[in-house]
């Protein structure tokens, strides 16, 4: 019998621990495959290079360096090991994004809508001084953002697709006709949304899609695949078997990311 995937990890080429530590925890949890996405911003634009450089965000300088990495530590894993990466997306990085995509040749490629109008949208504090009329616009911009994302057909994988959910003063903004909208958008599209356990396992149980997202999805036949976006070993054994779990419960079959 086929196990559980994790299309979603990351490692200390980004904001995760060590790869042999990671992929031990992956062969802990009993999976057939992990997946490193770790995060990548490719923007030129000033603010973008910021945030990258003082997060530590160099994936489009390391990935070589990582790749190498990556295949020895395939040598002796007894898991599937995956090349993959996690771009911070907005529209007007899109060339800069198809070129590096293009050229560094990743197993697959997930792509994220973090910040909206230069504010990262799990950042309670951006937004608990505003109203609710400023908070529901900017929900609807991240959706916005979101459409974008799908119909740039960058991406094989839309990862953590309501990521407002995380985001107490966000939380529960979202609509239904928001998922509707973007749930017919994902059955027009190559790229196929995830369920993330990001956040399924704190105080808050938030797991993306949120129940009327995902019904929404399964009503217009779109396909998911699957993440734990984890980030150290302790999170990638409890996530994942969480998320088999999960899956069970609810009937849902994953697929692998194109490329995989």
């Amino acid at each position: 019998m086929e196990r559980l995937r994790d299309f979603h990890a990351h490692s200390n080429y980004s904001d995760g621990r060590f790869l042999d530590a990671m992929v031990a925890a992956a062969e802990d949890a009993g999976l057939d495959g992990v997946g490193f996405a770790d995060h990548c911003n490719v923007s030129a634009r000033e603010e973008a290079r910021e945030y990258a450089a003082r997060y530590g965000f160099n994936l489009d300088v390391t990935h070589e360096r990582r790749r190498r990495a990556i295949r020895r530590v395939r040598e002796d894993a007894s898991v599937a090991v995956y090349d993959a990466v996690e771009m911070d997306y907005d529209p007007r990085d899109e060339t800069e994004i198809r070129a590096f995509l293009a050229d560094a040749e990743f197993d697959y490629s997930l792509g994220s809508v973090h910040a909206v109008d230069g504010a990262n949208v799990q950042v309670a504090a951006n937004f608990e001084s505003m109203d609710d009329a400023d908070r529901d616009a900017v929900v609807d911009r991240y959706f916005e953002r979101l459409l974008a994302l799908i119909r740039s057909d960058l991406f094989d994988v839309a990862a953590h697709v309501d990521l407002p959910e995380r985001t107490p003063p966000l939380r529960g903004r979202a609509t239904d006709e928001q998922y509707r909208r973007v749930a017919r958008a994902f059955a027009d599209s190559r790229t196929v949304p995830e369920v993330n356990a990001g956040r399924a396992l704190t105080e808050s149980g938030v797991v993306h899609p949120a129940p009327a997202f995902l019904d929404a999805l399964r009503e217009e036949g779109v396909p998911v695949t699957v993440g734990t976006d984890a980030h150290v070993p302790d999170e990638l054994r409890e996530r994942a078997a969480f998320l088999d779990d999960f899956l069970a419960e609810r009937g849902l079959d994953p697929v692998e990311p194109d490329g995989v």
